[in-house]
């Protein structure tokens, strides 16, 4: 999830409609898109088909002029407050998991949809998970062919890797790495250089860190976002860890109260942080794409 909540719509959906939408879909959605005035939301992930995204149970089946969808989606930033989501869901199952997935732009104002939010351990909700019951979604929402979604959800999640891997720490939200450099420059105005050699060099390591990061983000995109984000993510969780350590028993204060994130910043990013490395692709899909697409290593068995 990141603070902007019109991004999901330029940065997951535009790429892709523009690459697979028709000239009248294109017409339909992108204005809406282009100057703000539509929420999109992500409906890809569910339980049982997270990491392993292809394995998802969402079924679509023909009838008439609209499919008819029953299932569940998981983890969707905005799905309470969008007016429109980009789903995934099987409209063959006699095929190769692959090759039986069909991409739709979804009305979430459509009957049987029903949308529950999720209570993280930072007391936000900033995820969602939703439930379809016979959710008719009209034919010319199909974006692409049908069972050609899974190429198309290639295209929406690298450029959403992309995307978080540019909203710097805890995906855009909360504190930055110049915020923490920043504070430990007054703090060594005021009390004298770190003492701790080890939290030093943890200092030290975190500076290089992000200078390196700024040098990928130069890059193209492709697999090469996966990189960035796999370092993003894990740079993000050992910034706001540090942050929390150089506090010290100061941390475990303040963290009470649905407003805690108002209070103390830090100490929500560092809660936060923990999904990092999971949402928009788990960490270890990351290295299974960069070693495969970018060194060419065998795949991983299916």
């Amino acid at each position: 999830m990141i603070e902007d909540r019109y991004a999901i719509g330029q940065g997951w959906v535009r790429p892709t409609l523009a690459l697979a939408g028709t000239e009248a879909q294109q017409t339909r959605w992108l204005p809406d898109i282009e100057v703000k005035r539509a929420v999109w939301c992500q409906l890809f992930s569910e339980p049982g088909a997270g990491s392993d995204l292809a394995g998802l149970s969402t079924v679509a089946v023909r009838d008439g002029e609209s499919y008819v969808v029953n299932g569940q989606k998981l983890w969707s930033s905005y799905a309470d407050t969008a007016q429109w989501g980009i789903l995934l869901a099987r409209t063959d199952t006699e095929v190769a998991k692959h090759k039986g997935i069909s991409y739709f732009c979804l009305d979430m104002s459509l009957p049987g949809i029903e949308v529950r939010p999720i209570v993280e351990m930072t007391g936000g909700c900033h995820f969602n998970e939703v439930f379809f019951t016979d959710v008719r979604v009209p034919v010319d929402c199909r974006v692409g062919e049908e069972g050609d979604g899974w190429r198309l959800a290639t295209v929406t999640l690298t450029n959403e890797r992309v995307a978080l891997s540019e909203g710097g720490l805890c995906w855009g939200m909360g504190p930055t790495t110049g915020d923490l450099i920043g504070e430990l420059q007054d703090r060594a105005r005021r009390e004298g250089p770190l003492d701790d050699p080890l939290l030093r060099q943890e200092v030290a390591g975190v500076y290089a860190e992000r200078f390196v990061l700024n040098l990928l983000g130069a890059r193209p995109d492709g697999p090469a976002a996966s990189i960035r984000k796999t370092m993003t993510d894990r740079h993000g969780q050992r910034v706001t860890s540090l942050a929390m350590s150089l506090r010290g028993t100061d941390a475990l204060l303040g963290t009470a109260g649905p407003d805690f994130r108002d209070r103390d910043e830090w100490a929500w990013a560092y809660l936060f942080s923990r999904a990092l490395t999971i949402g928009g692709g788990t960490s270890e899909v990351q290295r299974n794409v960069i070693g495969e697409r970018l060194l060419g290593l065998p795949r991983e068995p299916a």
